[in-house]
């Protein structure tokens, strides 16, 4: 299950009791996903949505509001990329009802999808985070995959974002957003708009504003992983740039200890540095750590890279550098 499915089923397990904040989001849901038709019959608005767990729930919510049941089809026409879409219909007679106290169309019953959010359905806090519910459930989708702990499978980024042909209704939900305190970003798309946000505390607290308590717990959780996966990585590259470093060093070490025994004899270097021309040879692949653990000299790390770097300079006059 998609993380955005699962925080949407979250939403619904709460029945919305208050008729304001049940229009309000009626309202956010039909101007995220609604569409409107016109024939012999009359008008009538329906929601086309991939997610079919919202119709009980709508309408259960509908039937408080009118009175009325709403039907539910599904058609191969709405099999898109191999997601299916399902059409929740609204009965013709309570249609126009819905749409002029929705604020979808005008007064003037003319068939215009209005863009704009009506202020007096969103007067308070509460209405407000309702239409933002069903605005969420209506067009919210995201790329956040929740990972396994120590799963070495790559893993997205946090992403939430709201899609519309309709510019002017994001904005209006923008700016709810930003009433309480959550920034999103609006751009273009193609033939759409998209509101999104992808700073992962952004998305918590749009997670929070919509009821879905649990997806706020398993996206801190997410980051905890991906915080720890991160320290995890850092340390092992971290470790292993020290390796090549250790290993790098000591072949240049060894490989200039061979020239010097091959071109004059280790017998004609230093006591001091016969030592740990040695100590070296025997020991090729330990660190310098290692070698003053080893050795029976009595010396610094300093004092180790010191006599070091005598047998490499000794070994590059010998080659005439």
């Amino acid at each position: 299950m998609s993380f955005a499915k699962d925080s949407k089923l979250q939403i619904i397990e709460k029945d919305i009791e208050d008729a304001d904040c049940a229009q309000a989001f009626l309202s956010g849901l039909l101007h995220a996903s609604g569409t409107i038709t016109k024939n012999s019959e009359g008008m009538r608005v329906d929601v086309v949505t991939d997610f079919k767990e919202i119709f009980p729930y709508l309408n259960k919510l509908v039937s408080r509001l009118y009175g009325r049941e709403l039907s539910l089809e599904i058609s191969d026409d709405y099999i898109i990329n191999k997601t299916t879409y399902y059409r929740i219909k609204f009965p013709v007679d309570i249609s126009l009802d819905i749409l002029k106290d929705c604020s979808i169309i005008p007064p003037s019953e003319e068939l215009i999808f209005l863009s704009n959010i009506d202020e007096n359905l969103i007067a308070d806090d509460e209405t407000k985070k309702a239409f933002v519910k069903g605005t969420y459930i209506g067009c919210a989708t995201s790329s956040i995959r929740l990972s396994e702990l120590g799963s070495q499978s790559p893993t997205t980024g946090y992403h939430v974002e709201f899609a519309s042909h309709k510019r002017e209704f994001l904005e209006g939900l923008q700016k709810i957003l930003m009433h309480f305190e959550i920034t999103s970003k609006l751009s273009s798309r193609k033939k759409i708009f998209v509101l999104y946000l992808k700073d992962s505390e952004a998305i918590k607290d749009l997670l929070a504003l919509v009821g879905a308590e649990q997806s706020v717990l398993d996206l801190s959780d997410e980051m905890a992983k991906r915080d720890l996966r991160n320290t995890v990585n850092r340390q092992v590259n971290c470790i292993n740039a020290n390796i090549n470093k250790t290993i790098e060093a000591s072949l240049k070490q060894i490989q200039a200890i061979n020239f010097i025994n091959k071109k004059i004899g280790l017998d004609s270097l230093p006591e001091d540095l016969q030592e740990v021309a040695v100590l070296r040879l025997a020991n090729p692949q330990e660190s310098m750590d290692e070698l003053l653990k080893l050795s029976t000299i009595k010396l610094t790390k300093s004092g180790l890279n010191h006599r070091f770097r005598r047998i490499l300079k000794i070994a590059d006059i010998l080659k005439g550098g």
